[in-house]
C-alpha cells in the first residue's frame, strides 16, 4: 500500500513539475539555508579548536588578580620563584617563564621597521614547535647568559635584511630604554594556514623575533606574570587539580589566599569561544528555519489546490473502496515526498555551496551527518504537518458529491 501511494505521489509530482518545483522552493531555500549556516558555523568552531591545539590546550597565565587592591612589590614573580614552582611540581609542567614581550623598532643598517620580540626560554619548541631554516634556535647559554641573540621569522629577516638567511647579521633594537645590539642566530618559519593567519593576526610591516626571555624581566628581574604549559597527558579532572595545586602553592609562598591569584588557561578560552559559535550558528540557523514555515505553507496551499483539481479522482477511489484512512495515507504521502524531495536537494544545494567555499579557501569542511538527517526528516515532517488539513479535507469528501463534481 506504501508502495502504490509513493508511486502515486512521483506521479502526481511528474504531472505538474514547475508546480511541483515552485512549491519545494521554499523548502530548498529552508533546508539549504539551515544546513550552510550549521556546517560553517560547526567548521568555524573545528578551526578554532585546531588553533588552540596548535597554540597548546594546556597554555596558562598566572598573576596576582586584577580585582586585589593591595598589589605588593612581592606580589610578583621572580626568576627563583619560578625555578621553585618548577621544582615543586616536576613533570606536571613541561615549560615555564614570564610571558615576557616587547614591540620595539629594530634597527639594521638605513632600514627600520617595527618588531615584536617575544621573550622564551631555550626549551620553548618542546611546546611550540618550529621549522628552523637557517641557524639554530636559541640555546641554554643564550638565555642563562642574557645574550643579545634572536630567531626571525622568515618573512620578517627578508623585510629588514633583504635576504632569508640573515645569519650572522646584526640589528639595534631600544629594550627598555637601553639599546641593544642583536646578533640573529637562526631563521624559522611557522606554516598556518589563512584561517589561522587571520586569527593569529597581526601586520605584514611588523616583524616577529624569539629573543631570551632573561633579557625582558624587567625591572629589576620582578615580572607581572607567570606563563607556563602543563603536561598534555593530564586529564580534565588531574588538571584542575594541578590548577587548585599550583594557586595554593603560589599564595603560601606569597603569602596571600588563593582567591588573590588570576588563573587563565587556553582550555578556558576555548571553551568561551567555542560557546559564542555554537550560540551563534544556532540562533542564525534558528532565523534561517523560519523559511521552512514558508515553504510549509506554499505545500499546503498547493495540496488544497491538488485536492480541488482531483476531486473526481477522490471520488472515484472511495467508489471502489477506499476508506477514508486510504486517501488520508495517499495526500499525506504525497506532501511528505513533495517536502522531502524539497529537502534533499536543499541538502544538496547547501552542503555543494560550503564545499566549494571551503575548497576554494583551502579549509577542511565539517558537514555532520547528523544534521543531514535531521534536516531530511525535520522537512518531511514539515510536510506532513502541513499536508493533514488538505489530506483530511480530501479524506472527508463524500463520494457521490465528488462523481458529480466536475
Amino acid at each position: 500500500m506504501l508502495i502504490e501511494n509513493m508511486q502515486m505521489a512521483f506521479h502526481a509530482i511528474r504531472a505538474n513539475k514547475l508546480r511541483s518545483f515552485l512549491t519545494m522552493l521554499g523548502i530548498i531555500i529552508g533546508i539549504g539555508s539551515v544546513i550552510s549556516i550549521v556546517s560553517i558555523g560547526d567548521t568555524m568552531r573545528s578551526l578554532f579548536a585546531s588553533l588552540y591545539q596548535d597554540i597548546g590546550l594546556t597554555q596558562t597565565y598566572m598573576s596576582i588578580g586584577y580585582w586585589v587592591d593591595d598589589v605588593r612589590e612581592s606580589d610578583y614573580f621572580t626568576m627563583d620563584e619560578l625555578e621553585r614552582i618548577k621544582d615543586v611540581f616536576g613533570d606536571k609542567i613541561t615549560y615555564i617563564d614570564s610571558s615576557a614581550y616587547l614591540s620595539a623598532d629594530a634597527r639594521a643598517g638605513e632600514k627600520t621597521m617595527k618588531f615584536n620580540f617575544t621573550g622564551v626560554d631555550y626549551n620553548y619548541t618542546d611546546v611550540q614547535p618550529v621549522k628552523v631554516l637557517y641557524g639554530r634556535y636559541l640555546n641554554e647559554g643564550d638565555v642563562k647568559g642574557r645574550r643579545g641573540n634572536a630567531v626571525l621569522e622568515v618573512d620578517s629577516a627578508k623585510r629588514l635584511f633583504g635576504t632569508e638567511n640573515a645569519v650572522g647579521r646584526t640589528f639595534r633594537s631600544d629594550v627598555y630604554g637601553t639599546m641593544v645590539e642583536f646578533t640573529v642566530v637562526g631563521v624559522y618559519e611557522v606554516e598556518m594556514n589563512a584561517f589561522q593567519k587571520l586569527m593569529m593576526g597581526g601586520s605584514d610591516d611588523t616583524g616577529s623575533a624569539f629573543i631570551p626571555w632573561t633579557l625582558l624581566t624587567w625591572p629589576n628581574d620582578r615580572f607581572y606574570q607567570c606563563h607556563l604549559f602543563a603536561d598534555e597527558s593530564m586529564s580534565t579532572a588531574e588538571l584542575d587539580r594541578f590548577y587548585d595545586d599550583l594557586a595554593y602553592y603560589v599564595a603560601k609562598m606569597k603569602s596571600r589566599s588563593p582567591e588573590d591569584f588570576y588563573i587563565y588557561t587556553a582550555i578556558q578560552e576555548m571553551n568561551q569561544m567555542d560557546s559564542i559559535m555554537g550560540g551563534l550558528s544556532m540562533a542564525v540557523g534558528g532565523i534561517a528555519a523560519i523559511s521552512l514555515v514558508v515553504g510549509g505553507i506554499g505545500i499546503m496551499n498547493i495540496m488544497l489546490v491538488s485536492v480541488t483539481e482531483r476531486t473526481r479522482e477522490i471520488g472515484i477511489r472511495k467508489a471502489l473502496g477506499a476508506t477514508t484512512r486510504d486517501v488520508l495515507i495517499q495526500f499525506l504521502t504525497e506532501s511528505a515526498i513533495l517536502s522531502a524531495c524539497g529537502g534533499a536537494i536543499g541538502i544538496l544545494l547547501g552542503g555543494g555551496v560550503v564545499m566549494l567555499g571551503g575548497t576554494a579557501l583551502g579549509l577542511d569542511v565539517v558537514v555532520k551527518p547528523s544534521v543531514v538527517v535531521m534536516a531530511v526528516t525535520f522537512s518531511a515532517m514539515v510536510g506532513i504537518f502541513f499536508g493533514m488539513y488538505p489530506a483530511s479535507k480530501a479524506a472527508k469528501a463524500d463520494p457521490i458529491e465528488a462523481l458529480r463534481y466536475e
